[in-house]
């Protein structure tokens, strides 16, 4: 059985917060919810990077590990479910989670915490029925039942987040770090034969090793 994962290519994120947009449209998510947030890391400066984060369906959910009345539930594709009629909105599973993707709404500034509420991979969640008016409430559409990736992948217009089988998943970044590292040794080539000044104090002759021209003395220097 396929695990579905999710992955952000940070070298083609653009910050357009498009699956933010999507994932709140699709699954219709009160204010205040954020399932999927874009975070920019050094913005404004060299080295700037935009990663989309939600809940990252880990094989071994240490939010899952911390519920202490067990509302968690991972499907045999891998992908982590909570049952809101069980969770009591202790906050322990955002305290746990290292991605901060459980999140809380609330009914003001100085109200009670509710049901946690988290990116279910567009897969509604553990109820009997799938795609009934009950789930859709609760969690949102289940998308995974009709066949579909999560939303907000499809619609990420740069392809720069992924998802589906983590294999899958795991050969199109392999095949993009490639080309990449490609591309980049290329680049370097064609950099130092622009590069390339012969000392013209020296007597010899310019040769090319690799495509890469050097200067090479003549046996009398």
């Amino acid at each position: 059985m396929a695990r579905m994962k999710f992955y952000c290519d940070a070298e083609r994120c653009i910050e357009c917060n498009a699956c933010v947009t999507a994932c709140k449209n699709e699954h219709e998510i009160p204010v205040g919810v954020n399932r999927r947030r874009v975070v920019t890391i050094k913005d404004g400066e060299p080295g700037e990077r935009s990663l989309s984060v939600a809940c990252m369906h880990c094989s071994d959910a240490p939010c899952a590990a911390v519920c202490p009345v067990d509302c968690f539930e991972i499907t045999d594709e891998g992908i982590v479910l909570h049952n809101k009629d069980t969770c009591i909105g202790c906050g322990y599973c955002f305290y746990a989670c290292p991605f901060g993707a459980p999140q809380f709404p609330t009914d003001g500034a100085f109200s009670s915490r509710g049901k946690m509420d988290k990116c279910t991979f567009c897969a509604g969640g553990p109820e009997e029925e799938d795609m009934s008016p009950a789930e859709y409430t609760k969690y949102g559409s289940n998308r995974i039942a009709e066949g579909k990736l999560p939303l907000c992948a499809e619609m990420c217009s740069t392809k720069a987040l992924l998802a589906g089988d983590a294999n899958m998943v795991a050969d199109v970044y392999r095949d993009r770090v490639i080309n990449r590292g490609a591309a980049a040794f290329s680049q370097t080539r064609l950099q130092q034969k622009a590069n390339f000044q012969p000392n013209p104090s020296l007597s010899g002759r310019a040769t090319g090793v690799d495509g890469v021209q050097q200067w090479k003395p003549d046996a009398s220097n």
